[in-house]
């Protein structure tokens, strides 16, 4: 049975849906029939099972000689996600993609927001809204909602990856070094998959913030508030993965939307 052979594991809100419309361009990747499967942190499926029937569906039969690839960001935050990947396929090279974790947290409240999954403003969410995440319901649905904050231990996701897939296996890259300069990531991308380099693409944006008036705008406070928070951790991610984070410490633009009338 074929296998996937690429993972683009996370982070949600990262840039992984632009980061799948320039691979499923590329003649040596096959894409899915749906942008993300959702299947490896998918809790109601058998897991002493092997997860083949679930998944090869979603790939044509004239995919031959193509790699696989699958783009679901939850996977890097999802404690067994990495875990059952390996049980089914433990060659599987992984993409892991990552923003500030601020910027990142207000994109996914947005998101959120929008679809109605949250009426709670940024400010409460990031603060005593984590409350609603219980450490008794680890899998639950509110940590796949909720989890602002939580998404943004980037260090906890490689360790986790390091744990499970050598070295060689895995390729870490900063969200905005993808925005600044689309085409030199994509080629590191072709390096680490020993492909061919990807043909000149202009620069896409898929997967905009929807147009609705938002409750609140992020605050300094709020991100110095998340700053605090992750300091440690995101110390330890710049020495694992020698990615240089320094342009996460505040200096440039917050993020800002128009606030909705009262």
């Amino acid at each position: 049975m074929r296998r996937i052979e690429v993972f683009v594991a996370g982070a949600q809100k990262g840039g992984t849906t632009t980061m799948h419309a320039y691979l499923r361009q590329h003649p040596a990747l096959s894409p899915p029939s749906q942008k993300e499967l959702h299947v490896f942190y998918n809790e109601a499926l058998d897991w002493f099972r092997p997860a083949d029937i679930q998944i090869d569906r979603f790939y044509g039969a004239e995919d031959e000689g193509r790699m696989r690839f699958d783009a679901t960001p939850i996977y890097s935050f999802w404690q067994p996600s990495l875990r059952r990947i390996r049980a089914y396929n433990p060659d599987a090279k992984l993409i892991f993609l990552f923003r500030d974790p601020f910027a990142r947290a207000w994109s996914h409240w947005c998101m959120e927001y929008a679809r109605g999954a949250d009426t709670m403003p940024f400010a409460k969410a990031i603060r005593e809204g984590r409350r609603r995440m219980s450490p008794q319901d680890p899998l639950g649905q509110a940590m796949r909602v909720y989890s602002y904050v939580e998404r943004g231990y980037y260090a906890r996701q490689v360790i986790r990856a390091l744990s499970l897939f050598p070295r060689e296996n895995l390729l870490f890259l900063k969200s905005e070094d993808f925005a600044y300069d689309h085409m030199a990531t994509l080629n590191r991308i072709a390096d680490f998959l020993r492909i061919d380099a990807f043909s000149y693409m202009s620069e896409l944006r898929e997967n905009a913030r929807p147009a609705v008036a938002y409750p609140s705008v992020p605050t300094m406070a709020d991100r110095a508030l998340v700053q605090a928070e992750l300091a440690q951790d995101i110390a330890a991610f710049a020495c694992l993965t020698g990615l240089d984070v320094r342009e996460w410490d505040g200096t440039v633009d917050m993020p800002a939307l128009p606030v909705a009338a009262e």
